[in-house]
């Protein structure tokens, strides 16, 4: 997956300003595949994906007069789709606080989806269940670097975190990651 080019996205936010309604689709149609694969992968659920994903745009719609016309356009999404994430999540922990009889509504194994059932071979198996399994600090900057391709600054910006700290974060997410997928040596005959 290609990065997008800075002068691309600067002539979106321009055009967003200005008010053309057709940089809006635009955009949407090149970034919303990417930036709904990234939401999916961090929530591991298709339809709370795409809920975060439509909020995303629709503050993009709200906020397009605020936006300056350097805005990181890539950036600027995937940090509000990040924050709507972790927003989540707390509203979530608080909900699972608060009263026994929700965490049901809850489970901590997601059914399998179509995105699962989509990854057919073993190996992508396997890495879909070793992301998976990352906690979602360390799972967020292997998708935004790895997957997303946004520069490591960039994932930092996203993440709310110095470029150094995210780079620690990205060497552990890949340790992380190495170990999981790392064959059991032994497994069948140990028992």
């Amino acid at each position: 997956m290609k990065s997008m080019e800075p002068d691309r996205a600067n002539i979106w936010v321009e055009r967003l300003r200005r008010g053309d309604e057709r940089a809006f689709d635009e955009i949407f149609d090149a970034l919303n595949p990417r930036l709904l694969g990234f939401l999916q992968r961090m929530t591991r659920q298709r339809s709370v994906a795409e809920d975060l994903a439509e909020e995303t745009w629709l503050r993009l719609v709200s906020s397009v007069h605020t936006l300056r016309p350097d805005t990181n356009l890539v950036a600027w999404l995937y940090t509000v789709a990040r924050n709507l994430f972790v927003g989540q999540c707390r509203a979530r922990a608080r909900e699972q606080a608060y009263t026994r009889e929700w965490l049901s509504l809850w489970p901590d194994e997601v059914a399998r989806g179509p995105y699962e059932e989509a990854a057919s071979t073993e190996f992508e198996r396997r890495l879909e269940r070793a992301l998976g399994a990352l906690p979602a600090t360390y799972r967020e900057v292997l998708l935004l670097v790895g997957m997303e391709e946004l520069r490591p600054v960039e994932a930092a910006q996203v993440c709310g975190i110095s470029a150094e700290a995210l780079r620690q974060r990205l060497s552990r997410a890949r340790q992380m990651l190495e170990r999981a997928l790392k064959p059991q040596e032994g497994r069948e005959g140990d028992q």
